[in-house]
């Protein structure tokens, strides 16, 4: 490969054409079914894929399907195959849904309004990850222009990522036949310990979300009256929380803990060698608060293998300026639990369920309702070419050798993949650096990295099929 050739063509197909495709991709308001139940009436996921494929449909790629498939109330998926040297298949992945808008976006940015600015592209999706087909094809498109040979690639963009995939089973089992059996899977999804170097996630926890109802009365009752002979929901719920966390230090009941393997203990100890103070710099404190421990390599276990316990939201509160003396009826919190790559879901539901509903402090009414209970992953041994060739790549286009860690976040397609095709080599990699705050306020996409990233996919896919 030519690289500065490759170069040159990334950083203008980004510039005259992806970079404002995205930009108006970021002004749809293109919500997870989760977050918008009525999707499909408001009509912005087929805003949102139809840009895409419209997109898709004017680069110059030799033997390309494009294909928007749709299955019966579900989200639609765009589907493109694109034949190659050989038939042994790459399956590139990546989404279109998008979180939310959450609050605290900064003076002058918005969710749904690309901002440019300091070599970052703001508004939500952008990074997480509505870059993943544009990178894809261009990374096709470098190898095409050079007389490179690549192998047959299928390009899978679903719209349920983040509400945990649930439509996606249903696409992979109609669609088996014509992805068939993948040797390679590229995900376009995950996160960067820097902007430094080309980042493998080689593990991702599970997650179980759930909603703990507390209810201590039918209706609400002046406090005056009640408090001291009833107790508060809220403290109800508290307590039922200390069976699952200790307030103190944050370490979630044994029975969601699993086994760390110790070439993930090596590689967060090389990560944290990497990174050093960057492990925790990227988060945005407030005031003068701490990290949990000052050991990165702690820090990074504790992100990525081990269980932890998040509340979310809240229900049964109302806001501070119409809260007024009353004991409440009951307390709803979301929980989120991240959970062990290698933990079963299923069982952490039943054991969370169990601690939570049994024998309640004084009586109360607890329930504790699953949302979502999804598995993680942990990436099997990387082949010898592979390693090689994801070393060469990021020495080719970040001038630094590749890194690996595991990320704390969860991609149901990566387990789901893993048990429909054994034997698959996987790519996990993304550009959710420091600081690019997917999910939250002021979402970035790092250009400069996504830009490299689309060249080290396309060395990748040169030697995925050279390897033979």
């Amino acid at each position: 490969m030519d690289i500065g050739r490759a170069t040159a063509l990334v950083e203008d197909t980004w510039e005259s054409t992806i970079i404002p495709t995205l930009s108006d991709y970021i002004r749809i308001p293109n919500k997870s079914p989760a977050f918008d139940p009525q999707w499909a009436e408001h009509g912005y996921m087929d805003q949102a894929i139809t840009l895409l494929k419209d997109w898709c449909e004017q680069q110059p790629i030799k033997n390309m399907h494009i294909e928007v498939v749709r299955l019966e109330g579900r989200t639609p998926v765009l589907f493109i195959e694109i034949q190659g040297a050989t038939k042994d298949t790459v399956l590139l992945y990546g989404h279109y849904d998008k979180q939310p808008e959450f609050s605290g976006w900064a003076e002058g940015l918005d969710p749904w309004k690309p901002v440019r600015s300091n070599g970052k592209l703001y508004g939500r999706g952008g990074a997480d990850d509505g870059y993943a087909v544009f990178s894809s094809l261009t990374a096709i498109r470098i190898l095409q222009e050079q007389g490179i040979d690549h192998g047959r690639c299928v390009i899978l963009i679903e719209g349920c990522e983040e509400s945990g995939s649930f439509d996606l089973p249903h696409y992979v089992e109609a669609l088996h036949p014509r992805i068939g059996e993948p040797s390679l899977v590229v995900c376009l999804d995950a996160e960067c310990g820097d902007y430094d170097r080309l980042w493998i996630t080689t593990s991702l926890r599970g997650n179980l979300v759930g909603t703990l109802t507390a209810q201590v009365l039918t209706e609400g009752v002046h406090s005056g009256l009640a408090s001291g002979v009833v107790a508060s929901s809220f403290r109800v719920a508290r307590s039922l929380l200390s069976r699952l966390e200790d307030e103190a230090t944050g370490r979630v009941n044994e029975v969601l803990w699993g086994e760390i393997p110790a070439a993930r203990v090596e590689q967060a100890q090389a990560a944290a060698a990497l990174l050093g103070p960057g492990v925790v710099a990227k988060i945005p404190w407030a005031g003068d608060t701490q990290p949990v421990t000052e050991d990165p390599v702690e820090l990074l276990l504790n992100s990525t293998w081990r269980p932890t316990l998040c509340v979310t939201g809240a229900d049964g509160l109302p806001s501070l300026d119409h809260a007024g003396n009353t004991l409440r009826p009951m307390t709803a919190l979301k929980l989120s639990f991240r959970l062990p790559p290698d933990k079963d879901p299923e069982a952490a539901a039943a054991a969370v369920t169990r601690l939570l509903t049994e024998d309640p402090p004084y009586g109360a009414r607890v329930s504790f309702e699953v949302e979502q209970a999804a598995a993680g992953w942990d990436a099997p041994a990387i082949a010898p070419w592979l390693a090689r060739s994801m070393s060469a790549a990021s020495q080719e286009f970040f001038n630094a050798d590749v890194a690996y860690m595991g990320t704390g976040g969860t991609i149901p397609f990566m387990p789901m993949l893993g048990e429909a095709f054994p034997g698959v080599q996987f790519i996990v990699t993304g550009v959710l650096g420091p600081k690019s705050n997917a999910h939250g306020p002021n979402e970035f996409l790092h250009l400069d990295t996504a830009k490299k990233l689309t060249g080290c996919v396309s060395r990748i896919l040169a030697d995925h099929v050279a390897r033979r």
